[in-house]
């Protein structure tokens, strides 16, 4: 059949049956690199003040555990139709063929929040998508799917925003791996 160049399934103009996000993995390892350093950092300061005990090696180990909890990013994941985040206790997954609405969440860190006809609704920080552009094409290509049947009414905008910084955020990369910026 058809003959897919690469991860993105250049070869033709369809994108990959199931898209991931290429930067969880690392990240992840972060998270347990700083929940790592922040408890073997209080265990030796214990130690070296003489007040290490079993009760309070079990409090460090608590909140390094929260700290991991905290830090841990969803995995995100889109195939035909839909879009997935899943985190530490559960998956939230939406129908990006049947998106009611979206909207850019700002506050400490932006969000992008999807929302399906069914109630489905998932939460997801928009550099995910513009640090994978096969995630990015997957929801890209099922919400215009949305826009024709007309289910999806609230978020264009934001949508277009975010395909803005997408198209941005490509570029710069092809420009610095060719050595033209």
């Amino acid at each position: 059949m058809g003959r897919r160049d690469d991860a993105c399934g250049r070869a033709g103009s369809r994108p990959p049956a199931t898209a991931y996000d290429g930067r969880w993995a690392g990240e992840v390892r972060g998270a347990v690199r700083c929940s790592a350093a922040l408890s073997a950092g209080l265990l030796l300061i214990d130690l070296a003040a003489g007040t290490l005990a079993p009760a309070r090696c079990a409090l460090w180990g608590a909140l390094a555990l929260l700290l991991f909890a905290v830090l841990c990013p969803s995995r995100v994941t889109a195939g035909r139709g839909w879009l997935a985040a899943r985190g530490l206790l559960r998956e939230h997954r939406v129908r990006t063929d049947r998106l009611v609405s979206v909207r850019c969440v700002d506050g400490v860190s932006q969000r992008l929040v999807l929302r399906d006809a069914f109630g489905g609704r998932v939460e997801l920080d928009p550099a995910t998508l513009v640090a994978n552009p096969p995630l990015w094409y997957r929801l890209a290509e099922d919400t215009r799917v949305s826009v024709a049947s007309g289910s999806l009414t609230h978020g264009g905008v934001a949508l277009g925003r975010l395909a803005e910084r997408v198209d941005r955020e490509t570029a710069r990369a092809v420009f610095e791996a060719s050595g033209l910026e």
